[in-house]
């Protein structure tokens, strides 16, 4: 998934980013209010990190923003403000959920999953195609009910690709789901992730159509 984050402390961001970037996430990191309204009104994410005690304004103002668009892109609340008060602020503002500060990374990964659950409106979202199946919420990929082991972007990229099943996608849209701004991305990454899906899977199961992309199921 992309990902904004939107948080102002150094060290707290250059932890949330690496590990969410482990996670297979690709994440674009904003450290103002200014910033976040100027990046959420031009960008598409998949969800928003957001921390309330911003510079240059307050990460609620941010998200009333956002929702008066309106816009129902998932917003999770980040933040060291832990009152009754600030949690049901928060959360009639329009978070779709709110973890206060310090938490573990594994809870953080967790709500993400929900949330991304309840957006989809599917109770049980896994997804399957010629014997291979992929559970978001687990995280799991099996092939003829035999577990695979995928690093965290082959599962990025797989997820992707089965989501939409016959859709061709372009090295540029998978690039997408697997960057954040300022990573640099070698030439072939994507071909490296296809060709080690195609291993693991099958050499038939991820389909291309030369110079344009990839797909599973038939195309559209």
């Amino acid at each position: 998934m992309r990902l904004l984050l939107v948080e102002d402390d150094r060290m707290i961001g250059d932890s949330l980013r690496a590990a969410l970037r482990l996670d297979g996430h690709a994440v674009d990191w904003v450290r103002d209010a200014v910033a976040a309204q100027a990046t959420l009104a031009t960008e598409r994410f998949d969800l928003v990190l957001l921390d309330l005690g911003l510079p240059k304004g307050d990460g609620l103002d941010v998200l009333r923003g956002l929702r008066a668009r309106p816009d129902s892109t998932p917003v999770i609340v980040l933040t060291a403000r832990d009152s009754l008060t600030d949690r049901v602020a928060g959360l009639d503002a329009g978070a779709d959920d709110y973890l206060v500060k310090p938490f573990e990374l594994d809870e953080l990964n967790a709500r993400i999953r929900a949330v991304t659950r309840r957006h989809s409106g599917r109770a049980q979202p896994v997804l399957s195609h010629a014997g291979v199946t992929l559970d978001p919420a687990t995280r799991q990929v099996t092939k003829d009910g035999t577990p695979v082991l995928l690093s965290a972007r082959e599962f990025a990229v797989l997820e992707a690709l089965m989501q939409r099943p016959g859709a061709l996608l372009s090295r540029a849209q998978l690039e997408d789901r697997l960057y954040g701004w300022g990573e640099e991305i070698e030439s072939n990454a994507v071909s490296v992730y296809i060709h080690q899906l195609r291993r693991k899977l099958g050499a038939d199961f991820i389909q291309n159509v030369r110079g344009v992309g990839y797909f599973v199921g038939g195309p559209q």
